[in-house]
This record gives C-alpha cells, sequence and structure tokens, in this order.
C-alpha cells in the first residue's frame, strides 16, 4: 500500500511538473528573445586550487559560448543576434544530488524532481529569473585525470558540468557546457555511448566532405572532431565546434 501511495504521490507531482516543463519547452524554443543563461560556479573537490579558480572567474570566462551560439545562428538565418546571454551566478557552496546509478524508473523520477528542487533552493542569483541555470562544478586537474559524466535536463532547464579548475581547459570546458546548454533546449546527443565516436552523418560537423577522415571540427553534439575511423581529438574550443542540421532542427532553428 505504502509503494503504491507514493507512486501516485509521485504521479501528481510529475503531472503538475510537466505541464509547466511544456510551458517552458514553448518559450525556449521559439527564439523571439535571447535565453538567459545563468553560470553558477562550484567548488566540487573543496581543493585550494578550485577555490583560486573560482575566484578569478569571470563573466567573460564563458563569452565564447555566446559567441558560438551567435555565429551559428547565423549560418542558419535565425532572426535573432543573439541567442543567449550568459551571465555569472554566485558560487554555489553544495554539490548537485548524484544521478541514480540503475535505470529504475521510480529512482530517476525522484532523482529529477530532487535535481530541481536543489536547482531552485541554489538559485541566489541577483537578477532576472534565468531562463537556463548551468552549474559547473569544478576540480583540480592535477587530482582528478577523468571527470564524472555531465548531464543537461530538458525538463528544468537545468545543466550540471564537471569541469576542471584551470585556465588552460577553460576552452575545452565551454565546449561541454555549450554541448549541455544544448541538451536543455532539446538537443540529442549523437556519439556512440560506448566509444564517444561520433553517428555519422549527424554526428559529423561536415558529413559530406570527401574523403571522410580528417574533420577539422566537431559537431556540438557529437563531441569530438573525427581524425580517423579510430582516432579522435577533443576539441581545443568552441572554434572549432559546429551546430550541425540535425542539431539546429532539434532546437528549432530550422522550420520542420
Amino acid at each position: 500500500m505504502f509503494r503504491k501511495l507514493r507512486i501516485i504521490f509521485l504521479v501528481l507531482i510529475l503531472v503538475f511538473v510537466a505541464a509547466n516543463t511544456w510551458l517552458s519547452k514553448l518559450r525556449s524554443t521559439d527564439w523571439d528573445r535571447s535565453l538567459w543563461v545563468v553560470v553558477y560556479p562550484i567548488n566540487g573537490d573543496k581543493s585550494t586550487t578550485s577555490s583560486t579558480y573560482i575566484g578569478n572567474v569571470r563573466k567573460e570566462t564563458f563569452s565564447d559560448i555566446e559567441e558560438f551560439m551567435a555565429r551559428e545562428a547565423g549560418r542558419y538565418q535565425l532572426k535573432l543576434d543573439k541567442p543567449v546571454t550568459i551571465k555569472l551566478g554566485p558560487v554555489v557552496n553544495n554539490l548537485p544530488p548524484k544521478p541514480p546509478r540503475n535505470g529504475d524508473i521510480l529512482a530517476v523520477m525522484w532523482w529529477s524532481l530532487q535535481m530541481r528542487y536543489w536547482a531552485f533552493r541554489s538559485d541566489t542569483y541577483d537578477g532576472p529569473s534565468p531562463d537556463i541555470r548551468m552549474f559547473v562544478v569544478y576540480h583540480d586537474p592535477a587530482t582528478h585525470d577523468r571527470l564524472s559524466h555531465s548531464f543537461g535536463l530538458e525538463k528544468g532547464l537545468i545543466g550540471v558540468v564537471n569541469a576542471f579548475a584551470s585556465e588552460k581547459l577553460a576552452g575545452p570546458n565551454n565546449v561541454v557546457i555549450a554541448h549541455e546548454l544544448l541538451h536543455t533546449v532539446g538537443a540529442t546527443d549523437k556519439y556512440d555511448l560506448s566509444t564517444n565516436f561520433p553517428l555519422y552523418p549527424d554526428g559529423y560537423a561536415a558529413p559530406q566532405q570527401q574523403p571522410r577522415f580528417p574533420q577539422s571540427k566537431a559537431e556540438i553534439m557529437g563531441g569530438r572532431v573525427p581524425l580517423s575511423e579510430q582516432e579522435l581529438a577533443m576539441p581545443r574550443s568552441l572554434t572549432q565546434v559546429v551546430i550541425g542540421e540535425k542539431t539546429a532542427l532539434e532546437i528549432n532553428w530550422i522550420n520542420r
């Protein structure tokens, strides 16, 4: 009986949340105005390196994301010069809830609700309410050679990005932030989850190129630059990245 009541309670909450999500989705993909994106830094490993780096983070740290979105919108003739406006929010001192390790539907539903509540409680930005909230969790690269998976939630317009606390890696960090930001407005992954290799043709920046390899750029949702059938490269900055046609269609930059 308790399990049935819990399921009914969760379903009622999710119906309410789904209605609000649907309205937010419509507002975020009509592109009649610039989306207000606020980035909230988090010290993910409580290290001095991360703390020092966060202390030097400025709005300009993320300016190439704005430039990337504007450049790509121009290629698709979007009637908006600046699709996103990025602001820097205050430091968040608590970590977001971790996604469940298993695929149990109730666990995922509960985590999704927890995530949205955590984001709501952590949003202390003193300004207009953001359309999209991106939480960037920094780690010292000297002690973290690999980071946990980042994610962007279309339901709630929330992104959590695990990033390196290094000025030299600000470019790759912004590639990941842009990738997760686009998830929040409907873009899907275009790479093989088991190999990280971009899926052809939608995960390639230039799928019609002959010969196919090496590619010189990455498709943003493909994630990496395919240099050969076995070799990949992480783009160093958003100057090496494009938004492909399938992604542009998903985020409503191309008329269906």
